[in-house]
């Protein structure tokens, strides 16, 4: 049997995925980005060779990197921008769906997919780290929470405590004047997950978006966003059966067979 892997060092987490000949996921890990990538890299590669009884990178086919660190991924044939690599990933897991809002550690992207599970057009906010996966770290802070607990908090809320401030440390210090005050904690976080559902609404458009989207990267798992993004865009948010943080790897580990496939 023949392995391809990818390899996906974002800013906060680093995930590997190993498939076979056939497409099939024979290993995966996610763990904490460190520091330097080429260690987060390494790290998150030896877990998932050892996964599948493989000694070295080199025993692989084929390896793609992608992520905020992909020129960090020092045993990779090749890297492939982390958008690309979201759209392939979505594709390969559920072909039906056509439009992606990627909230990854320090940025949010738009991402529309064509028929083959290429990016068909893309738009990205870096500039603010408003919205992102280190934003709602900062949240969960102030509420004295984990993100699990968090993301589900505005779930049970009946009315909104909407939060103005755009900046991140400006809304931090928001919410914590709200907390201070004795507001309902739930409707201040539904409060946050409603204003960053609106900065999700440009996103979508340029996605192509019309009735469905889905999300990926470690957001796409706070339950809070999702309902929010379903009220703010009218749109349905479809679920993945693989682990949304994991598309990037995915979509880089489909890459590397297809490259490795084409080789023969």
């Amino acid at each position: 049997m023949k392995y391809f892997g990818g390899c996906d060092v974002g800013s906060t987490y680093t995930k590997a995925v190993i498939l076979d000949e056939n497409g099939k996921i024979c290993a995966d890990t996610t763990i904490k980005s460190k520091i330097n990538s080429e260690a987060s890299a390494k790290i998150a590669m030896e877990e998932v060779l050892s996964k599948v009884g493989l000694k070295s990178s080199e025993d692989l086919e084929y390896l793609i990197g992608t992520g905020y660190g992909r020129n960090k991924v020092p045993f990779a044939d090749e890297n492939i921008s982390e958008i690309s690599c979201h759209a392939m990933g979505v594709h390969v897991t559920n072909p039906n769906v056509k439009a992606i809002i990627d909230i990854g550690g320090q940025d949010i992207k738009g991402i529309s997919i064509d028929s083959d599970g290429t990016v068909k057009n893309f738009a990205m906010n870096d500039k603010c780290a408003a919205g992102t996966g280190r934003f709602y770290e900062a949240m969960a802070r102030s509420f004295e929470m984990s993100l699990p607990e968090f993301s589900k908090l505005s779930l049970s809320a009946k009315n909104v405590i909407p939060i103005t401030a755009q900046c991140t440390v400006f809304a931090e210090s928001e919410v914590i004047t709200l907390v201070g005050e004795g507001k309902p904690m739930n409707e201040i976080a539904a409060g946050i997950q409603m204003a960053v559902a609106k900065r999700c609404f440009v996103m979508s458009k340029k996605a192509g978006a019309t009735d469905s989207i889905t999300l990926t990267g470690g957001c796409a798992k706070n339950d809070g966003l999702k309902a929010a993004i379903e009220h703010v865009l009218k749109l349905k948010v479809v679920d993945l059966d693989v682990d949304p943080q994991l598309m990037g790897a995915l979509g880089a580990a489909e890459y590397a067979r297809q490259k490795g496939m084409a080789k023969k």
